[in-house]
């Protein structure tokens, strides 16, 4: 399976395209093995390099980070030999609704939002 059609490559930020954004979309979920899970925010084609929110099936140390695409394409589980595969019946949604046990990360979208909550309020004020 191709991880990552042409269609989901135009739908996906650039790699630091959405870094300010205090609530980014997750535009594709993959998994493989018993319990692994990469939900990406950006992608660069040219590098095969994504961004997004990984969970390797313990939820408390699940983490935001880069991760090849590449790699993810060559990877095989044990025993019948699986590879990664992409959810096609995944909706697109904010980061904040898949993130649930991980509360660093969520204390720190939940910061971002609110400051960007803020951030909108003053201007509407200043108007």
């Amino acid at each position: 399976m191709k991880l990552i059609t042409k269609l989901l490559e135009k739908k996906l930020p650039r790699l630091r395209e959405a870094e300010n954004q205090a609530d980014p979309m997750i535009i594709i979920k993959l998994f493989g093995g018993s319990s692994f899970t990469w939900y990406l925010t950006e992608y660069d084609p040219d590098t095969k390099m994504a961004f997004g929110y990984v969970d390797l099936g313990d939820h408390d140390n699940a983490a935001l980070g880069y991760f090849s695409i590449a790699e993810l394409e060559s990877l095989r589980f044990p025993p019948f030999g699986l590879g990664v595969e992409r959810d096609l019946w995944f909706d697109p949604k904010p980061l904040s609704q898949i993130i649930y046990k991980n509360d660093d990360i969520l204390n720190e979208l939940e910061e971002r939002v609110a400051s960007a909550n803020k951030v909108a309020d003053h201007n509407d004020i200043s108007r």
